[in-house]
């Protein structure tokens, strides 16, 4: 009898451990099931949408789209080939599953879908803007984070293949907002936000320094001013409006401002300094390059000329449209740029939404609040015309590339609107190779947003 009961027991037990094996082996192939799926040949993706619902990425081929349909956003939200590592739909697929275990394979009747904060009426304003011209255009709502324009050109539409990829231009398959450029004179409003923090507002406020078209610095080296025969004496405010690389080389070799403190808040900032590892953040998981300089002696050249935007400087111009926030909002915290406004799965169940969320303090509210009247009023005396209709914030850049054989245009800012509370970075390269300016760009964009 003993023996019975001991074989029940023993059969229980093992039953009991199938029974639980198989219902772990159910939960690990319902989870698992789809990451298999999604690695095989046969899988169906979902779609990506803009923010009224516009197609950017049909996972599936359901449509039939016009040519150039996707070639404003192309790279930048990619596709599922492999040639583009750093897209949205590269860096998410995982999002745009049609599988469900129970269900299998659903293709048509699937709804995995990512749902972006994008406007493509405006990316395709901003695209056609340039008129053949290279370059890219970003912008963001500095409220809650929302990227509404992020265009590069030259650019590709996804849904016509890879064919001629040894024939491309340079730079197609890849979204340049999220890369270093040269920032030019856009390199100034980081200098001028350490110079209020290292010194504040009325010891800065009442430096003076003269421009007379160069400036022979303590290395013996001259950094040479846009308009040869100078500025004459000019406080910061005027200085920011003329764009003069003596005033600011005088800046950052005044006393008054320690190199070790400028890289203190350079840092701040988010620079990598003097070789340090680069480091990226993310926006929904694509890759965004941090700045980079080299502040080495504030006497020397390279440093001077990398607080005026050249030498070793590189900025995305994602990071450039970022810190405008932080003067725009006044609060001195960048708004975190996001690009998913929400996720669908296979059955239309929301399984992700967005937060707006920033970043940590990078520099005072009152340093912020300074900066933003100087923007403003740089906006007020010298883009009233050329970006006509808005009240803006604005600090313009030319930043001399390929040995200095070319120049690219590049304006940074914000409008000052609540309605419209828009950050914004526009880069043309070659300014000189095209009719088209980027305050004509700027404007374009700008008036497809708001209308």
């Amino acid at each position: 009898m003993k023996s019975i009961r001991r074989c029940q027991h023993i059969i229980t037990l093992f039953l009991s451990i199938f029974l639980a094996g198989m219902v772990v082996l159910v939960i690990k192939i319902n989870r698992e099931a789809s990451f298999y799926m999604m690695n095989s040949d046969d899988h169906r993706l979902g779609m990506v949408y803009d923010r009224r619902g516009d197609v950017l990425f049909d996972g599936s081929g359901r449509g039939d789209y016009p040519d150039g349909s996707f070639i404003d956003v192309g790279n930048l939200i990619g596709d599922d080939k492999g040639q583009m590592d750093n897209t949205l739909v590269a860096r998410n697929i995982g999002y745009l599953n049609n599988y469900s275990f129970s269900d299998g394979l659903v293709d048509k009747g699937g709804k995995a879908a990512i749902y972006t904060t994008l406007d493509h009426n405006a990316n395709r304003a901003a695209y056609n803007a340039y008129m053949g011209a290279k370059g890219c255009a970003v912008a963001y709502n500095y409220k809650t984070g929302e990227l509404l324009v992020c265009t590069s050109l030259p650019s590709l539409d996804v849904t016509r293949g890879y064919d001629n990829i040894d024939n491309m231009e340079s730079g197609t398959l890849m979204s340049k907002a999220m890369y270093g450029t040269v920032p030019g004179s856009t390199q100034k409003v980081s200098t001028v936000i350490s110079a209020l923090e290292i010194m504040g507002r009325e010891r800065l406020f009442s430096k003076t320094y003269s421009c007379t078209g160069s400036f022979v610095n303590a290395e013996g080296k001259s950094i040479d001013c846009h308009q040869s025969w100078g500025h004459g004496e000019q406080n910061i405010q005027q200085a920011i409006e003329n764009s003069c690389n003596p005033f600011f080389a005088q800046l950052i070799q005044d006393p008054d401002m320690p190199l070790e403190r400028i890289k203190s808040q350079y840092t701040k900032l988010g620079y990598a300094i003097n070789g340090e590892d680069m480091k990226y953040f993310d926006i929904d998981g694509i890759q965004c390059e941090r700045a980079s300089t080299t502040l080495t002696d504030s006497g020397d050249f390279i440093t001077q000329w990398g607080c005026i935007g050249q030498g070793d400087t590189l900025v995305s111009p994602m990071q450039l449209m970022m810190w405008q926030s932080a003067i725009a909002n006044g609060t001195g915290k960048m708004t975190m740029p996001h690009l998913i406004d929400k996720v669908t799965d296979v059955s239309g169940k929301v399984k992700k939404t967005a937060d707006t969320e920033y970043s940590k303090q990078l520099f005072a509210p009152s340093t912020a609040t300074t900066v933003k009247q100087m923007l403003k009023t740089n906006g007020a005396n010298n883009y009233r015309w050329s970006v006509p209709g808005y009240d803006i914030g604005i600090k313009s850049g030319t930043a001399q590339v390929k040995d200095g054989d070319e120049e690219n245009a590049l304006l940074v800012g914000f409008v000052d609107d609540e309605a419209h509370p828009i950050a914004f970075c526009v880069v043309l390269e070659n300014k000189y190779s095209t009719p088209v300016s980027a305050e004509q760009i700027l404007t374009t964009m700008l008036n497809a947003l708001c209308a």
